[in-house]
């Protein structure tokens, strides 16, 4: 489940307000002002909807994994296929281990 700063961010990422965000997944905008700015912290059905819009929108979720809780941009086809031509581009890997 995400937290109200992950919401805030990738509200940020995917370059949408909290008005839009509150139309597109139904949730009142200021249910969702008050989960981002830690007021108050709405039931887990709320916060699941309003992360799988922001998901919809291209966020990414990661979560706690020793290093922090955060969010990313989705890659879009495109960028995709770019970085699945530059991995196989240059002949054999060398070792990644370091002496």
């Amino acid at each position: 489940m995400i937290t109200g700063a992950q919401c805030c961010a990738a509200r940020a990422l995917v370059e949408v307000t909290i008005a839009k965000l509150a139309r597109r997944s139904g949730v009142d905008a200021r249910t969702i002002e008050s989960f981002e700015q830690k007021a108050d912290e709405p039931d887990s059905g709320t916060i699941q909807l309003l992360q799988s819009t922001l998901e919809d929108l291209g966020a990414v979720f990661i979560p706690e994994n020793g290093g922090g809780a955060g969010v990313r941009l989705r890659f879009s086809r495109s960028e995709t296929k770019q970085i699945g031509r530059l991995e196989n581009e240059g002949g054999m890997p060398g070792s990644n281990t370091v002496p």
